[in-house]
């Protein structure tokens, strides 16, 4: 099976030769090269190697039977990695030889050969590229894009994605639920972020670590430790969601499930905080727990 990739993340043609281009068309391999126009005849342009391409209006995106192309949708795509697969090659008004690219083929061939083979529960990499209050649309292959939903992120509970993920972000998720049909995919993330125990097991009492305040309560503050990890500090007036702050670890109670915190200070918001950890990154997770003795993967 051809290996379907994020845009940004499949083979760049810009230094293939002629000769590899023409071999491209042969195998169907999924390539990759910045749109550098939209032109009046409403063609991507392109140049692979020194070779002028195009790729018509129509096979700029895959859409349903009753959708239509917007114009949006193609534009927006000069001066960004397009993935593309090479169908063909014609002669030009000018008599030279330009190569036809169709990002719409590569998109039906990485469903059908991809994703459809996904099952629930099914481990995949992709690239966040676009972030909304209510959760991050994903690129999970040749520019298909599903949705990961806020409340899917983190255990840890966020007010906006951009508290967790940047565009751009190259990050891990496993699938939800699929509708072939609809072509809709249901993305979730936070299971591959780690049970309660697996977290914990990163922090011991009497250390003074990052957190960020996540939300403030009469009776405390919610104070995260890791996306899957929280623990309880006494309420403090001057926090707000999203402080970076300092913290004393004073207790962690396993049987509980409970970390108890010291507030030591308030920290500038440029305080770096650890990347993502996946405790998966492959395979297939079924029957996840987070805060039980069970196993956490059956």
């Amino acid at each position: 099976m051809l290996e379907y990739r994020a845009e940004g993340l499949c083979r760049n043609a810009n230094h293939l030769r002629r000769e590899e281009l023409y071999h491209c068309i042969t195998t169907g391999e999924v390539l990759q090269s910045t749109a550098l126009a939209f032109d009046t005849e409403r063609r991507l342009r392109f140049e692979l190697g020194g070779q002028r391409a195009y790729m018509p209006f129509e096979e700029c995106v895959d859409v349903g039977p009753q959708e239509e192309i917007k114009d949006i949708a193609v534009l927006t795509r000069v001066g960004r990695p397009t993935c593309f697969v090479i169908t063909g090659t014609e002669v030009d008004e000018n008599g030279e030889e330009v190569f036809l690219l169709s990002r719409s083929l590569a998109q039906r061939l990485c469903r059908r050969q991809y994703l459809d083979t996904l099952e629930a529960g099914s481990v995949i990499p992709c690239t966040v590229t676009h972030i909304e209050n209510f959760g991050a649309f994903c690129d999970i292959g040749c520019g298909n894009v599903s949705l990961l939903s806020i409340e899917h992120i983190s255990i840890s509970r966020i007010n906006h994605s951009r508290d967790r993920f940047q565009e751009g972000d190259h990050i891990f998720v496993a699938i939800g639920s699929q509708d072939p049909v609809l072509r809709r995919i249901n993305l979730t993330h936070k299971e591959l972020l780690g049970t309660w125990q697996e977290n914990a097991k990163n922090f011991s009492v009497g250390e003074t670590v990052v957190g960020v305040v996540r939300s403030v309560k009469d009776y405390g503050v919610f104070i995260e430790l890791s996306p899957n990890l929280s623990g309880l500090a006494e309420y403090r007036e001057d926090l707000r969601p999203g402080d970076r702050v300092s913290v004393y670890i004073k207790a962690i109670v396993p049987e509980r499930q409970k970390v108890k915190l010291i507030v030591i200070r308030t920290l500038p918001q440029d305080v770096p905080l650890p990347s993502l950890h996946y405790y998966k990154t492959s395979g297939s997770i079924q029957g996840w727990h987070y805060a039980d003795q069970s196993p956490a993967y059956c």
